[in-house]
């Protein structure tokens, strides 16, 4: 029986396919298996794979028509045989045995599934980043994991390929990932992981290197595919509506969606004119939509230079009738002028473009 399927997208990768092919034969073993998913590649990706599969036991190339890292994904889950699937980037890699320790893990743990610490790399500099939860190399209910609102969580830490997923939750869906959206797809996805499971632990393991800076990635891209965090956000909210703990948690989320969109204000100059004034119609018209008590309290918690950002878009709401208005009272203390030299509002325009800052699909976003 195959233990545990590693699922690897890949696309237009070539210059880092060898470092990631290298750390996976250091990381094989009889019983894994290597799903190397290459997503419509049209640069050298294709052929250094079928090069690389003939020395790294247990691989198998997947190829799709550029579908997308979400459906990627999910087709490497639905052809995963392995008791326990994680993943990896194509652009990223493993410490030699690190894959053995996070099967024994999961063994030892009985858990749905695990979170691990990992190194992040951006040029020569290296950062650990540790999955925010204090608790180690125990079993925890993962809805206990979602708070507290103001600190960062474990729904805080989105990244797939930091753990490891049981057999049986992969079979109940929740490993599937949303594959309408094109970036903050595993916002929706944490959340529901963290709701719907049944167990969870985090472990001090550091053998994932995440490359920070790649320029084909969709974290350094200023495009409209940017823009899906809201239906990611607006997602996450929806599928708390019903829920036991919906009054609980819905402040957590609503203050990461504030958070996040206080991040994509503070680096408009990377959107084309367009672009940026949808950025800021679209937030204003997600702010409209948050229960108007839930919101004034997160954003009373937060900082003030990122909550006068989100309150100042409020603010421009109410004043074109786009909003009740019940919390926007007078404008905000720096007034109705610039966001910090970024234009004053949905019809204006970015003074200038460029900057390529982590998108939120890469969890340094928080709360």
């Amino acid at each position: 029986m195959v233990k545990l399927s590693v699922i690897v997208p890949f696309f237009n990768v070539q210059a880092f396919v060898p470092d990631a092919l290298r750390s996976l034969r250091a990381n094989a073993r009889s019983d894994f298996e290597f799903l190397l998913m290459d997503d419509g590649s049209t640069d050298r990706t294709p052929q250094l794979l079928e090069e690389g599969v003939r020395t790294l036991p247990g691989a198998r190339i997947i190829r799709r028509d550029h579908t997308g890292v979400a459906a990627l994904r999910n087709a490497g889950i639905d052809a995963a045989k392995g008791r326990y699937l994680t993943f990896m980037d194509g652009d990223d890699w493993m410490a030699p045995g690190y894959l053995p320790k996070l099967v024994q893990a999961m063994d030892e743990l009985d858990v749905d599934f695990l979170r691990t610490d990992h190194v992040q790399c951006t040029g020569s500099a290296r950062s650990v980043i540790r999955a925010p939860h204090g608790r180690r190399n125990a079993r925890i209910d993962p809805r206990s994991a979602i708070l507290p609102a103001d600190r960062p969580s474990l729904v805080d830490y989105p990244y797939s390929w930091a753990g490891a997923y049981h057999r049986r939750i992969v079979e109940r869906g929740l490993v599937h990932m949303p594959v309408h959206l094109r970036t903050a797809e595993d916002r929706p996805w944490i959340w529901r992981l963290h709701r719907e499971a049944e167990s969870c632990a985090v472990v001090g393991l550091m053998g994932i290197y995440y490359r920070r800076g790649v320029t084909s990635s969709l974290t350094q891209i200023g495009d409209e595919r940017q823009l899906d965090f809201v239906r990611s956000f607006d997602q996450v909210i929806a599928e708390l509506a019903g829920d036991p703990d919906e009054k609980r948690f819905l402040p957590k989320a609503v203050r990461t969606y504030c958070a996040i969109i206080a991040h994509h204000l503070d680096n408009i100059d990377r959107f084309e004119p367009a672009l940026a004034r949808q950025l800021k119609a679209r937030s204003a018209a997600a702010l409209g939509r948050l229960p108007a008590d839930v919101l004034a309290e997160a954003l009373d918690a937060m900082d003030l230079e990122r909550s006068t950002k989100v309150r100042r878009l409020r603010w421009r709401l109410a004043r074109s009738g786009g909003g009740d208005g019940s919390d926007a009272g007078s404008p905000p203390p720096d007034g109705p002028g610039p966001d910090s030299g970024h234009g004053a509002g949905p019809d204006s325009t970015p003074d200038t473009a460029g900057g390529h800052p982590s998108a939120p699909a890469d969890g340094t976003v928080t709360a």
